[in-house]
Protein backbone atom coordinates (compact mmCIF):
# COMPACT_ATOMS: atom_id res chain seq x y z
CA UNK A 1 0.00 0.00 0.00
CA UNK A 2 1.33 3.40 -0.95
CA UNK A 3 2.40 5.81 1.79
CA UNK A 4 0.94 9.20 0.98
CA UNK A 5 2.04 12.59 2.30
CA UNK A 6 -1.05 14.83 2.38
CA UNK A 7 -0.55 18.60 2.13
CA UNK A 8 -2.74 21.60 1.44
CA UNK A 9 -2.21 25.29 0.85
CA UNK A 10 -2.45 26.02 4.57
CA UNK A 11 0.81 24.05 5.12
CA UNK A 12 2.91 26.89 3.70
CA UNK A 13 6.21 26.08 5.44
CA UNK A 14 5.90 22.37 4.72
CA UNK A 15 5.03 23.01 1.08
CA UNK A 16 8.08 25.27 0.76
CA UNK A 17 10.38 22.63 2.27
CA UNK A 18 9.01 19.94 -0.03
CA UNK A 19 9.32 22.17 -3.12
CA UNK A 20 12.88 23.13 -2.14
CA UNK A 21 13.81 19.49 -1.55
CA UNK A 22 12.53 18.49 -4.97
CA UNK A 23 14.29 21.35 -6.76
CA UNK A 24 17.39 19.27 -7.42
CA UNK A 25 17.98 16.41 -9.85
CA UNK A 26 20.41 14.80 -7.38
CA UNK A 27 17.79 14.78 -4.61
CA UNK A 28 15.23 13.29 -6.99
CA UNK A 29 17.80 10.61 -7.89
CA UNK A 30 18.22 9.88 -4.17
CA UNK A 31 14.45 9.40 -3.78
CA UNK A 32 14.46 7.00 -6.73
CA UNK A 33 17.48 5.20 -5.28
CA UNK A 34 15.75 4.70 -1.91
CA UNK A 35 12.53 3.36 -3.36
CA UNK A 36 13.65 -0.27 -3.29
CA UNK A 37 16.63 -0.23 -0.88
CA UNK A 38 18.07 1.58 2.12
CA UNK A 39 21.55 3.11 1.90
CA UNK A 40 23.93 5.02 4.13
CA UNK A 41 25.32 8.40 3.08
CA UNK A 42 28.59 6.93 1.80
CA UNK A 43 26.76 4.45 -0.40
CA UNK A 44 24.49 7.18 -1.76
CA UNK A 45 27.51 9.39 -2.54
CA UNK A 46 29.15 6.47 -4.36
CA UNK A 47 25.99 5.63 -6.35
CA UNK A 48 25.55 9.25 -7.48
CA UNK A 49 29.29 9.96 -7.86
CA UNK A 50 29.13 13.01 -5.59
CA UNK A 51 31.16 13.95 -2.45
CA UNK A 52 29.83 12.50 0.86
CA UNK A 53 29.46 16.04 2.23
CA UNK A 54 27.15 16.93 -0.66
CA UNK A 55 25.18 13.72 -0.17
CA UNK A 56 24.79 14.55 3.54
CA UNK A 57 23.41 18.01 2.66
CA UNK A 58 20.89 16.48 0.25
CA UNK A 59 19.82 13.93 2.87
CA UNK A 60 19.28 16.64 5.47
CA UNK A 61 16.99 18.60 3.12
CA UNK A 62 14.99 15.51 2.18
CA UNK A 63 14.64 14.59 5.84
CA UNK A 64 13.45 18.11 6.76
CA UNK A 65 10.82 17.86 4.02
CA UNK A 66 9.52 14.59 5.56
CA UNK A 67 10.33 12.67 2.37
CA UNK A 68 12.80 10.15 3.80
CA UNK A 69 13.83 8.55 7.08
CA UNK A 70 17.45 8.93 8.24
CA UNK A 71 18.39 6.98 11.35
CA UNK A 72 21.69 6.44 13.15
CA UNK A 73 22.91 2.82 13.13
CA UNK A 74 26.13 1.21 14.36
CA UNK A 75 28.79 0.99 11.65
CA UNK A 76 32.27 -0.51 11.31
CA UNK A 77 33.80 2.83 12.35
CA UNK A 78 31.34 4.36 14.79
CA UNK A 79 27.79 5.13 13.69
CA UNK A 80 26.32 5.74 10.26
CA UNK A 81 23.11 7.33 9.04
CA UNK A 82 20.92 4.80 7.22
CA UNK A 83 18.43 6.37 4.82
CA UNK A 84 15.12 4.86 3.65
CA UNK A 85 11.97 6.02 1.89
CA UNK A 86 9.15 7.48 3.98
CA UNK A 87 6.48 8.35 1.40
CA UNK A 88 5.58 7.08 -2.05
CA UNK A 89 3.25 9.86 -3.12
CA UNK A 90 2.56 13.51 -2.35
CA UNK A 91 -1.04 14.72 -2.45
CA UNK A 92 -1.28 18.51 -2.55
CA UNK A 93 -4.65 20.26 -2.29
CA UNK A 94 -4.15 23.87 -3.44
CA UNK A 95 -7.58 25.03 -2.25
CA UNK A 96 -6.46 25.06 1.38
CA UNK A 97 -8.66 24.06 4.29
CA UNK A 98 -11.03 27.03 3.95
CA UNK A 99 -12.47 26.20 0.56
CA UNK A 100 -16.23 26.55 0.22
CA UNK A 101 -16.40 23.51 -2.05
CA UNK A 102 -17.40 20.30 -0.28
CA UNK A 103 -15.62 17.02 -0.92
CA UNK A 104 -17.08 13.62 -0.11
CA UNK A 105 -15.18 10.35 0.34
CA UNK A 106 -17.33 7.22 0.51
CA UNK A 107 -16.38 3.71 1.63
CA UNK A 108 -18.70 0.85 0.75
CA UNK A 109 -18.81 -2.25 2.96
CA UNK A 110 -20.44 -5.55 1.86
CA UNK A 111 -22.94 -6.64 4.50
CA UNK A 112 -21.13 -9.97 4.89
CA UNK A 113 -17.77 -8.35 5.75
CA UNK A 114 -18.54 -8.06 9.45
CA UNK A 115 -15.71 -8.65 11.94
CA UNK A 116 -17.89 -9.62 14.90
CA UNK A 117 -21.50 -10.63 15.47
CA UNK A 118 -24.02 -11.83 18.03
CA UNK A 119 -26.67 -13.80 16.14
CA UNK A 120 -29.86 -15.52 17.32
CA UNK A 121 -32.55 -17.55 15.49
CA UNK A 122 -34.44 -16.74 13.40
CA UNK A 123 -31.31 -16.04 11.39
CA UNK A 124 -29.71 -16.66 8.03
CA UNK A 125 -27.37 -15.54 5.25
CA UNK A 126 -27.96 -15.67 1.51
CA UNK A 127 -25.94 -14.69 -1.56
CA UNK A 128 -27.41 -13.62 -4.87
CA UNK A 129 -27.34 -17.29 -6.00
CA UNK A 130 -28.19 -19.39 -2.93
CA UNK A 131 -28.32 -19.69 0.86
CA UNK A 132 -24.91 -19.44 2.54
CA UNK A 133 -25.83 -20.52 6.06
CA UNK A 134 -28.19 -23.19 7.24
CA UNK A 135 -31.32 -21.44 8.39
CA UNK A 136 -31.37 -20.64 12.13
CA UNK A 137 -27.74 -21.75 12.69
CA UNK A 138 -25.78 -18.84 14.22
CA UNK A 139 -22.54 -20.85 14.08
CA UNK A 140 -22.61 -20.60 10.27
CA UNK A 141 -22.23 -16.82 10.41
CA UNK A 142 -18.43 -17.10 10.35
CA UNK A 143 -18.21 -19.23 7.23
CA UNK A 144 -15.78 -17.71 4.74
CA UNK A 145 -18.61 -17.53 2.21
CA UNK A 146 -20.28 -14.86 4.36
CA UNK A 147 -18.34 -12.27 2.34
CA UNK A 148 -20.72 -13.01 -0.56
CA UNK A 149 -23.83 -12.30 1.51
CA UNK A 150 -26.46 -10.04 -0.05
CA UNK A 151 -28.97 -10.38 2.79
CA UNK A 152 -28.61 -11.37 6.45
CA UNK A 153 -31.02 -11.52 9.33
CA UNK A 154 -31.15 -12.18 13.08
CA UNK A 155 -33.93 -11.98 15.67
CA UNK A 156 -31.65 -9.98 18.03
CA UNK A 157 -27.98 -9.21 18.70
CA UNK A 158 -25.75 -7.27 16.32
CA UNK A 159 -23.24 -7.28 13.47
CA UNK A 160 -20.06 -5.19 13.63
CA UNK A 161 -17.83 -3.82 10.87
CA UNK A 162 -14.47 -2.05 10.62
CA UNK A 163 -14.04 0.74 8.09
CA UNK A 164 -10.74 2.20 6.94
CA UNK A 165 -9.96 5.69 8.18
CA UNK A 166 -7.23 6.56 5.68
CA UNK A 167 -8.78 9.74 4.25
CA UNK A 168 -6.71 12.94 4.39
CA UNK A 169 -5.62 12.74 8.03
CA UNK A 170 -4.77 16.46 8.20
CA UNK A 171 -8.40 17.44 7.56
CA UNK A 172 -11.36 17.18 9.91
CA UNK A 173 -14.71 16.17 8.42
CA UNK A 174 -17.75 18.41 8.73
CA UNK A 175 -20.10 15.44 8.69
CA UNK A 176 -20.04 11.68 8.83
CA UNK A 177 -22.87 10.05 6.86
CA UNK A 178 -23.84 6.38 7.15
CA UNK A 179 -26.53 4.70 5.05
CA UNK A 180 -27.83 1.13 4.77
CA UNK A 181 -31.05 -0.72 3.94
CA UNK A 182 -32.72 -2.49 6.87
CA UNK A 183 -35.96 -3.69 8.42
CA UNK A 184 -37.13 -5.78 11.38
CA UNK A 185 -36.91 -9.59 11.48
CA UNK A 186 -39.89 -11.84 12.14
CA UNK A 187 -40.56 -15.45 11.09
CA UNK A 188 -41.41 -15.30 7.37
CA UNK A 189 -42.46 -11.62 7.47
CA UNK A 190 -44.78 -9.33 9.41
CA UNK A 191 -45.55 -5.86 8.14
CA UNK A 192 -46.33 -4.69 11.68
CA UNK A 193 -43.31 -5.86 13.70
CA UNK A 194 -41.44 -3.08 15.42
CA UNK A 195 -37.74 -3.21 16.15
CA UNK A 196 -35.46 -0.65 17.79
CA UNK A 197 -32.31 -0.87 15.66
CA UNK A 198 -29.40 1.02 17.25
CA UNK A 199 -26.26 2.31 15.53
CA UNK A 200 -22.95 2.51 17.42
CA UNK A 201 -19.78 4.08 15.99
CA UNK A 202 -16.51 3.49 17.86
CA UNK A 203 -18.58 2.09 20.70
CA UNK A 204 -20.65 5.28 21.02
CA UNK A 205 -24.46 5.09 20.81
CA UNK A 206 -25.40 7.40 17.92
CA UNK A 207 -29.14 6.78 17.94
CA UNK A 208 -31.90 4.27 17.37
CA UNK A 209 -34.15 3.84 14.35
CA UNK A 210 -37.57 2.34 15.04
CA UNK A 211 -38.28 -0.04 12.18
CA UNK A 212 -42.04 -0.44 11.72
CA UNK A 213 -41.97 -3.94 10.31
CA UNK A 214 -40.48 -6.84 8.40
CA UNK A 215 -41.64 -6.20 4.84
CA UNK A 216 -42.71 -9.00 2.53
CA UNK A 217 -46.11 -8.09 1.05
CA UNK A 218 -44.44 -7.32 -2.30
CA UNK A 219 -41.19 -8.46 -3.87
CA UNK A 220 -38.02 -6.47 -3.42
CA UNK A 221 -37.10 -4.62 -6.60
CA UNK A 222 -33.66 -6.23 -6.84
CA UNK A 223 -34.30 -9.72 -5.45
CA UNK A 224 -33.18 -12.68 -7.60
CA UNK A 225 -35.84 -14.96 -9.04
CA UNK A 226 -34.98 -17.86 -6.74
CA UNK A 227 -35.81 -15.90 -3.57
CA UNK A 228 -39.29 -17.05 -2.48
CA UNK A 229 -42.39 -14.99 -1.94
CA UNK A 230 -43.70 -15.06 1.61
CA UNK A 231 -40.30 -14.07 3.02
CA UNK A 232 -38.67 -10.74 3.85
CA UNK A 233 -38.33 -8.75 0.63
CA UNK A 234 -37.01 -5.23 1.25
CA UNK A 235 -36.25 -2.57 3.86
CA UNK A 236 -36.09 1.18 4.31
CA UNK A 237 -32.99 3.23 3.63
CA UNK A 238 -31.61 4.34 7.01
CA UNK A 239 -29.37 7.41 6.95
CA UNK A 240 -27.37 8.55 9.99
CA UNK A 241 -25.75 11.99 9.84
CA UNK A 242 -23.30 13.04 12.56
CA UNK A 243 -22.36 16.71 12.74
CA UNK A 244 -20.36 18.91 15.11
CA UNK A 245 -23.38 19.20 17.39
CA UNK A 246 -25.65 16.15 17.11
CA UNK A 247 -26.72 12.98 15.30
CA UNK A 248 -29.74 12.63 13.04
CA UNK A 249 -31.42 9.53 11.65
CA UNK A 250 -33.51 10.08 8.53
CA UNK A 251 -33.36 13.84 9.21
CA UNK A 252 -34.77 13.53 12.75
CA UNK A 253 -32.74 14.23 15.90
CA UNK A 254 -31.42 10.91 17.19
CA UNK A 255 -28.87 11.76 19.91
CA UNK A 256 -26.45 14.38 21.17
CA UNK A 257 -23.49 12.35 19.90
CA UNK A 258 -21.27 14.62 17.79
CA UNK A 259 -18.14 14.14 15.70
CA UNK A 260 -15.75 14.98 18.54
CA UNK A 261 -17.26 12.17 20.66
CA UNK A 262 -16.11 9.59 18.10
CA UNK A 263 -12.40 10.51 18.44
CA UNK A 264 -11.82 9.69 14.79
CA UNK A 265 -8.30 11.15 14.78
CA UNK A 266 -7.10 8.71 17.45
CA UNK A 267 -8.15 5.49 15.72
CA UNK A 268 -6.67 3.46 12.83
CA UNK A 269 -10.15 2.30 11.79
CA UNK A 270 -13.80 3.07 12.48
CA UNK A 271 -16.00 0.48 14.17
CA UNK A 272 -19.66 0.31 13.18
CA UNK A 273 -22.19 -1.83 15.06
CA UNK A 274 -25.82 -2.31 14.01
CA UNK A 275 -28.29 -4.22 16.16
CA UNK A 276 -30.71 -4.40 19.07
CA UNK A 277 -29.95 -3.38 22.63
CA UNK A 278 -30.91 -6.23 24.97
CA UNK A 279 -33.08 -3.81 26.99
CA UNK A 280 -34.70 -2.07 24.00
CA UNK A 281 -38.47 -1.60 24.11
CA UNK A 282 -38.81 -3.48 20.81
CA UNK A 283 -36.25 -6.23 20.30
CA UNK A 284 -37.56 -7.15 16.89
CA UNK A 285 -34.35 -8.22 15.17
CA UNK A 286 -32.95 -6.87 11.91
CA UNK A 287 -32.52 -7.63 8.23
CA UNK A 288 -29.67 -6.02 6.28
CA UNK A 289 -29.67 -5.86 2.48
CA UNK A 290 -26.74 -5.72 0.06
CA UNK A 291 -26.64 -4.05 -3.34
CA UNK A 292 -28.34 -7.00 -5.10
CA UNK A 293 -31.23 -7.52 -2.65
CA UNK A 294 -34.06 -5.32 -1.47
CA UNK A 295 -34.89 -1.96 -3.04
CA UNK A 296 -31.91 0.38 -2.90
CA UNK A 297 -28.95 -1.22 -4.69
CA UNK A 298 -26.20 -0.37 -2.20
CA UNK A 299 -24.08 -1.96 0.49
CA UNK A 300 -23.33 -0.19 3.80
CA UNK A 301 -21.93 3.22 2.82
CA UNK A 302 -19.85 5.39 5.15
CA UNK A 303 -19.06 8.88 3.85
CA UNK A 304 -16.87 11.72 5.11
CA UNK A 305 -17.86 15.22 4.02
CA UNK A 306 -15.14 17.90 4.16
Amino acid sequence: MSKILYLNAENEDTLYNVAKALASTDRIKILKLLYFNSYNIGEIAEQLNIPPSTAALHIRMLEQANLINAEQHPGSHGSMKLCSRKNDEINICLTGSYSNSEQTYTFSMPIGAYTDCDIHPTCGLVSVERPIAREDNPEDFFLAERLNAQMLWSSSGYVEYRFSHSVEPHRKPKQLVLSFEACSEAPNYRENWKSDITIWINGIDCGTWNSPGDFGARRGKLNPDWWPNGSTQYGFLVTLIITDSKSLINNKDASTTCLSDLQLENRPYITLRIGNKPDAEFVGGFNLFGQKFGDFGQDINLSFIY
